[in-house]
C-alpha cells in the first residue's frame, strides 16, 4: 500500500470515527492493498466489483439480505465493531475469514470476511514464508499412516518434524501431550509451525495461513467449535501468548477434550491483546470420505464431529452460545487490561443492555471506559471488560467476578464514564470495608 493511499485510509477511518489499534489497522491496510479502495457503507448501493467494505451500523434482516446479494469474490467486507450482536445475522451469511482482537489503543474487535476463499487460496501459491510442518504419532501406530504423511510432505518439498511419542493411554493421545509437544517445537524451532495430526495427507502445500501473515490459524466446525487437527502458529508474541496459556490448561484440566480448551486459550489470548486470527477453510481440515476431499489441501483421517467433543454432552452445550458467528459472548471477558498499580486486585465492568441500543452507543462506552482506565486505573492492577445482552449475561458475569473476588461495577451505553470512575470505585470499595 503506497503513502497516498495510506493517508486517505487515515482519513476515511478519522471521518467515520473509527478507532483501530495497530495490529487491527496493519490488517486492514493489508486488505486495502489487495482488494483496492475501502468505503465506509450501511446499506444497499447496488453492486460491487470489489474493494473493502466498512460497516460501522448493523444492518437489519432485509438490509443484510440486500448488501449480501451485491458482493462479489472481489470484496472483503470488514466490521470494525463486530463485537456488538447486532452484525451476527450479516456475519453467518458470510465466509468468516479471520478476526484481530481488541486493545487499549484499539477496543474493539474487528472482523473480516467475504464470498468464498478463492482469491486467498489462489494467492497463497507465490507465498515464500513456508512453515515447518509438525506431527507425531504414539509409539507402536500402524506406520503405514505416517508413511503418507510423510511422502506428502516430501512431495511439496516441506521442512517438518515427525516423531513418535511415549502416550499414557497407548495409542490415544492426551491433549496436555499434544499441547507439550507443540511447545517443544516453538522452542526448537524458529520459522511458523503448521500442526497437522498424524494419519493426514496434504494434497497441496499448505501456504494460505503463512500468506495471510497472521499470529494463529485454526478451523472452527459450526461456526464455534474449534479444532485442534490443523493448528498454525506464526513467530509472534500472540501466537506464543495462545500456545502457553493452551499448555497451562491442558496440564491443569487433562482430562477435558482439546477443542475446549483450545477454545478457551483462544478466549484468553484475544482478550489480552489483538490476537491477529484467521478462521481456516474447510480445505485445510477436510475429512477422507468427504465429497469436498477431491479439491482439499489436507484431508484427515480422524473425524471431528460434536460426539467427540468430550465425555459429558451437557457440557459441550452450556459454551454454544459463547461464541456465535465469531462474536466473544458474555461467559468470557471481552476485554482485558493491566496496570502498573502493584496491587493483585481487579475490577469486572458489566457494559448491559448492548442487544437493545445502537451500536454507536455501545462502542463509545467501550472505548470511554477503556479509556478511563488507561488513563487512571484508581489503584486496580486488572480491568475486565464483559459486554452482557440480556439479564442472564449479567449474572454470569458477576457470578465470575464473584469468584474471582472482583469489585463489580455496571454501566448502561451512552453513561458518562467521568475521569475518576475507577479512583471512586476505589474509595467506595475502601468506605464499604470500613463501616462496622
Amino acid at each position: 500500500m503506497t503513502d497516498g493511499t495510506q493517508t486517505e485510509l487515515d482519513g476515511l477511518l478519522r471521518t467515520a470515527g473509527i478507532r483501530l489499534g495497530e495490529a487491527q489497522r496493519h490488517r486492514l491496510g493489508w486488505l486495502v492493498g489487495r482488494y483496492g479502495a475501502p468505503t465506509v457503507q450501511i446499506a444497499h448501493d447496488g453492486r460491487r466489483g470489489g474493494g473493502v467494505i466498512i460497516l460501522t451500523e448493523p444492518p437489519s434482516g432485509a438490509t443484510a439480505e440486500l448488501f449480501y446479494h451485491t458482493l462479489t469474490p472481489g470484496c472483503a467486507v470488514v466490521i470494525p465493531l463486530s463485537e456488538n450482536p447486532g452484525f451476527d445475522f450479516l456475519k453467518s451469511k458470510l465466509t468468516e475469514f479471520g478476526t484481530v482482537g481488541p486493545s487499549a489503543e484499539g477496543p474493539h474487535e474487528m472482523w473480516w470476511g467475504g464470498i468464498g476463499w478463492s482469491r486467498f487460496l489462489a494467492a497463497a501459491d507465490g507465498c515464500t514464508v513456508r512453515p515447518r510442518v509438525i506431527s507425531y504419532y504414539p509409539y507402536g501406530t500402524d506406520p503405514v499412516a505416517i508413511r503418507a504423511l510423510q511422502h506428502s510432505l516430501e512431495t511439496f518439498e516441506l521442512d517438518s518434524h515427525v516423531e513418535p511419542i511415549a502416550a499414557e493411554l497407548g495409542e490415544e493421545v492426551l491433549c496436555f501431550e499434544k499441547a507439550e509437544f507443540i511447545a517443544r517445537m516453538w522452542s526448537r524451532y524458529r520459522e511458523p509451525l503448521l500442526f497437522v495430526e498424524a494419519g493426514a495427507v496434504l494434497r497441496e502445500a499448505p501456504l494460505l495461513p503463512s500468506s495471510l501473515g497472521c499470529d494463529v490459524a485454526l478451523h472452527k466446525w459450526n461456526r464455534w467449535e474449534m479444532s485442534a487437527q490443523t493448528l498454525y502458529l506464526g513467530r509472534t508474541a500472540g501466537a506464543e501468548q495462545l500456545l502457553q496459556a493452551w499448555h497451562h490448561l491442558a496440564a491443569s484440566h487433562p482430562t477435558i477434550w482439546e477443542g475446549y480448551l483450545l477454545d478457551q486459550a483462544w478466549s484468553h489470548a484475544s482478550s489480552h491483546g489483538p490476537l491477529d486470527t484467521v478462521w481456516l477453510p474447510r480445505s485445510y481440515h477436510a475429512l477422507t470420505g468427504d465429497l469436498a476431499a477431491n479439491r482439499a489441501i489436507i484431508v484427515h483421517a480422524q473425524p471431528t464431529t460434536t460426539t467427540e467433543l468430550g465425555p459429558d454432552p451437557s457440557f459441550a452445550g452450556m459454551v454454544r452460545a459463547a461464541r456465535r458467528a465469531g462474536r466473544t459472548g458474555a461467559r468470557d471477558a471481552f476485554m482485558v487490561m493491566t496496570s502498573r498499580a502493584a496491587a493483585d486486585n481487579g475490577v469486572a465492568v458489566i457494559l448491559r443492555d448492548i442487544e437493545a441500543n445502537e451500536a454507536g452507543a455501545v462502542a463509545a462506552t467501550v472505548e470511554a471506559v477503556t479509556g478511563a482506565f488507561a488513563r487512571d486505573c484508581g489503584g486496580f492492577g486488572r480491568f475486565e471488560l464483559s459486554l452482557c445482552g440480556w439479564q442472564d449475561d449479567v449474572s454470569t458475569a458477576r457470578e465470575a467476578a464473584r469468584l474471582a473476588r472482583y469489585r463489580v461495577l455496571e454501566i448502561a451505553p451512552g453513561q458518562k464514564i467521568a475521569g475518576d470512575f475507577f479512583a471512586s470505585a476505589a474509595a467506595e470499595a475502601t468506605r464499604c470495608h470500613l463501616i462496622p
